[in-house]
């Protein structure tokens, strides 16, 4: 089991950046791919952003692509999604998911996190 806790969402002002964190603890997760995704308000969830626990593979939606970052600090454990630039249209809950392979699919990832809000005013 691996669980997962996200942080760092809140009210930003369009243009404005937040960064968000994903903590994960459990079973050893050297071989998990992290990713981010979002789900607004009568939207499907989508992909934003994932990377291999080595970073060798990263991979962007291409919404996202030039804004957001996404990094890693292993011995701590923990993801981040640095977000730049931020857009109205980036409001959403932002959720972080592992699993074991390099996928940006949703239903392919088998942990997932509680969720957390980004709001971006106009």
């Amino acid at each position: 089991q691996v669980q997962l806790v996200e942080s760092g969402g809140e009210l930003v002002q369009a243009g404005g950046s937040l960064r968000l964190s994903c903590a994960a603890s459990g079973r050893t997760f050297s071989t998990y791919v992290m990713g981010w995704f979002r789900q607004a308000p009568g939207k499907e969830r989508e992909f934003v952003a994932a990377t291999s626990w080595n970073g060798g593979w990263i991979k962007y939606a291409d919404s996202v692509k030039g804004r957001f970052t996404i990094s890693r600090d292993n011995a701590k454990n923990t993801r981040y999604l640095q977000m730049n630039s931020l857009k109205p249209e980036d409001t959403a809950v932002y959720y972080c998911a592992s699993t074991s392979g390099t996928v940006v699919t949703p239903h392919l990832y088998d942990y997932w996190g509680q969720g957390t809000q980004v709001t971006v005013s106009s």
